[in-house]
């Protein structure tokens, strides 16, 4: 093909060979410089985030599992932002940090709230710091159970239940509870209260019984916390990548690598919402346990 002939083609042709060029070298340099390539070089540590109420570990612990085995990555830290949450949900994350902590060096690094089931997460850390305004503690339990009785009195609507046991329908929002279902869940709550105990005293090395004089859900400043023994240092997300690169053994600049988050999706964005409505419906059905703290909101001038 001759330029003078077809100038508009081979000009064409020129512009696709070096765009071609560009996406090579790019591709290159991602490949050896990128957080995913087995070729990336560097000192890294990695950041997970546990933000807001708990209610899902998977994700959580999907991160961690990915880090733990990923070479490249030095060591952890948790970045926790959070009042806390779902009872299990809390329990499993805390497992895969302390299965994490077994293989490599994890700093928990708490936010603005790491109560309850965010102070739960972090006891499976080798150390934990908390800026000295921050909200942690809160070590206890709570179920709430909502009663629509009256409301559904006035509007006229009933509830039959026909169950195979007596307890089969505790926790209904249609009815008051019984003295021998109150005390059943008081039971159930007492148990998992104790489980949070014997954790915070394992995690922290505290004696058992000073740990269930201040396990009753109060809560305390990063400062407070630290005079307790519930947290090691007092400093800022960067003091704990500093703590966390001294535990690793690294020096110089250092890279954080954080999860790529998902792009945006319509379908799953509409069907997690159904999950979603169809779940809080019949919530009031399945009395739950949680480890939460519903903070109050401080400003300062």
């Amino acid at each position: 093909m001759s330029e003078r002939k077809h100038p508009i083609l081979f000009g064409l042709l020129i512009i696709a060979l070096v765009l071609g060029g560009l996406s090579l070298l790019w591709g290159g340099i991602a490949y050896f410089f990128m957080d995913d390539s087995d070729l990336s070089f560097g000192n890294k540590l990695a950041v997970v985030n546990v933000k807001g109420v708990i209610t899902d570990s998977k994700s959580v612990v999907e991160q961690l599992k990915k880090y733990r085995k990923d070479d490249k990555i030095k060591a952890i830290i948790l970045r926790i932002d959070s009042p806390g949450g779902g009872t299990a949900a809390s329990q499993e994350i805390y497992r895969e940090v302390l299965k994490t902590s077994s293989q490599k060096k994890v700093v928990a690094s708490m936010g603005n709230v790491a109560a309850s089931g965010g102070y739960y997460v972090a006891l499976g850390a080798h150390k934990i710091v908390a800026n000295p305004a921050t909200l942690t503690g809160s070590i206890g339990v709570i179920m709430e159970l909502p009663n629509f009785k009256d409301l559904l009195h006035k509007i006229g609507i009933s509830r039959e239940a026909i169950k195979s046991g007596r307890f089969k329908d505790i926790g209904s929002p249609t009815r008051d509870l019984k003295p021998e279902e109150r005390s059943l869940l008081e039971g159930v709550i007492k148990n998992v209260h104790r489980q949070f105990v014997e954790v915070v005293a394992k995690g922290r090395k505290l004696n058992r019984e000073r740990v269930e004089e201040i396990a009753d859900g109060r809560i305390f400043t990063g400062e407070q916390a630290k005079s307790l023994g519930l947290v090691d240092e007092l400093g800022s997300f960067e003091d704990a990548v500093e703590t966390a690169k001294k535990m690793a053994g690294l020096t110089g600049e250092i890279k954080l690598v954080y999860t790529e988050k998902k792009p945006f999706s319509v379908w799953e964005y509409i069907f997690s919402k159904m999950i979603g409505e169809i779940r809080d419906t019949l919530q009031p059905a399945w009395p739950t346990e949680q480890l939460l703290f519903v903070p109050p909101v401080f400003y300062r001038n």
